[in-house]
């Protein structure tokens, strides 16, 4: 099955900027997002303000993709519940995001038939401990995108 993924740890708020965020903790993010700077119409702002460290990369599974995020992280983990308990305070915080995209055909696959397979992972002790440390959220997204031709 085609499965592409990704993985990132962010800080968000509404109030504190993604380059206060990185001067604070020192540490260069990967992403940011800057609130308000997606506009369609006047009407649509973006709600945070984020800072990211990403893995994208492919034929990892997801715990392999978070141990090399927390690789950069960890070092820094005081900082990080500093920053994130301010953050919590002003209606910001932070989050471990998972990103999957199952059957996912519209990405090239070279050298499928040698893939890893994806499926299955786990969150380690030291992965529940940064969690909780920093007070962070898990929050996993999978979405099926077989076509509804596909499906029938």
């Amino acid at each position: 099955m085609p499965l592409r993924q990704y993985a990132y740890f962010a800080l968000f708020s509404r109030h504190t900027s993604a380059d206060d965020m990185t001067s604070q903790l020192g540490i260069a993010p990967d992403e940011v997002t800057v609130r308000g700077s997606r506009f369609t119409e006047p009407a649509v702002v973006p709600v945070d303000h984020s800072w990211r460290v990403v893995c994208r990369e492919p034929g990892l599974r997801v715990d392999e993709q978070i141990t090399r995020i927390l690789d950069r992280l960890q070092p820094h983990t005081d900082r990080i519940c500093d920053l994130t308990r301010h953050l919590d305070r002003t209606g910001g915080g932070a989050v471990l995001h998972i990103v999957r995209y199952f059957n996912d055909t519209d990405q090239a696959r070279p050298g499928a038939a040698d893939a890893p397979n994806l499926l299955g992972w786990h969150l380690d002790r030291k992965v529940l401990d940064f969690l909780s440390a920093t007070g962070a959220e898990l929050d996993i997204d999978e979405y099926d995108m077989t076509g509804e031709e596909d499906a029938e």
